[in-house]
């Protein structure tokens, strides 16, 4: 599958084995307020728990995610994100696995951009849109903006949220 996206400068490449790194700094800048709330962790632990929480998730959605895409997102040449997306979740829906977009180049409407993209996607195939956010994520404000309603809580902390294309 290849998914259109409107920016000309933004490009979905498939993730590599060389991306591991990348893929681990982004992954570290979702956890970065966590971690400065143990500040007597030494930075060495905090980097050694953040890996290990990385390569645990990337091993979850390789494993329970057959059939979808790890994309790395690029703008021009320069790698500024992850979408890892499954077009037919359980045979009923578009589902976010992840994405994530560098610090530096986040409030900039790219993600916006690319949801929008993934709404129109969504839209065409006559299928919700679904991710999972966790409750304290400053993304899940652009998810009510752009009409995602929460549908389902576990643990008090992850919302499933949905979008559904209305006529």
């Amino acid at each position: 599958m290849t998914l259109k996206l409107t920016n000309p400068s933004l490009f979905l490449r498939p993730i590599e084995e060389k991306d591991m790194p990348l893929l681990l700094e982004m992954y570290a800048s979702t956890r970065k307020d966590e971690m400065e709330r143990v500040p007597n962790w030494p930075e060495i632990m905090k980097m050694e728990f953040i890996s290990g929480q990385f390569r645990a998730q990337h091993e979850h959605y390789q494993r329970n995610y057959p059939g979808a895409y790890f994309w790395v997102i690029e703008l021009d040449t320069k790698q500024i994100g992850r979408l890892y997306l499954h077009t037919d979740y359980q045979s009923k829906e578009v589902r976010i696995i992840d994405i994530t977009i560098l610090p530096e180049f986040r409030n900039r409407k790219i993600g916006g951009g690319i949801l929008s993209d993934l709404m129109t996607t969504a839209a065409e195939m006559q299928k919700p849109l679904r991710i999972h956010v966790e409750s304290f994520n400053p993304a899940k404000n652009l998810y009510n903006r752009l009409g995602f309603k929460k549908i389902s809580e576990t643990n008090g902390v992850y919302h499933l949220m949905e979008w559904k294309h209305t006529i």
